[in-house]
């Protein structure tokens, strides 16, 4: 049985370094563009705004003691889950989407700097 943990485990089986071969390039899409967070963080909102909603159609229910305390859970699980989710995204993914827009933006600009282009900032620094 192969140890996907390992990274070599696909390197040495044949099979996986072909499929790797063929779909290479849009395996470093995926990572570079942050495909999987984004997938992840939809599919927790999505399933906490629709737990938190099931839980509060239930509650509304007046259920007996088991079936309500299973409703109040829900509830309390999907309200977590979805602003759980909010949060992360505010204070985790749009910082790091915006260091990663002002280093580009840096990066440009030292290429320009480079090239001697100086036809748009001068030379003093600002742009």
């Amino acid at each position: 049985m192969t140890d996907y943990r390992d990274p070599n485990a696909f390197v040495d089986n044949p099979e996986i370094r072909k499929w790797m071969g063929e779909h290479l390039d849009e395996l470093r899409s995926n990572v570079t563009e942050h495909r999987y967070r984004t997938q992840f963080i939809w599919a927790g909102i999505v399933a906490g705004l629709l737990a938190h909603v099931g839980g509060y159609l239930l509650r509304s229910a007046a259920l007996a003691e088991p079936f309500g305390l299973l409703a109040d859970l829900m509830y309390a699980l999907g309200l977590a889950l979805w602003t759980g989710t909010v949060v992360v995204v505010l204070t985790e993914i749009i910082p790091q989407l915006k260091e990663r827009q002002v280093l580009s933006a840096i990066d440009a600009y030292e290429a320009a700097v480079q090239r001697g282009d100086t036809q748009s900032g001068g030379s003093s620094g600002t742009p």
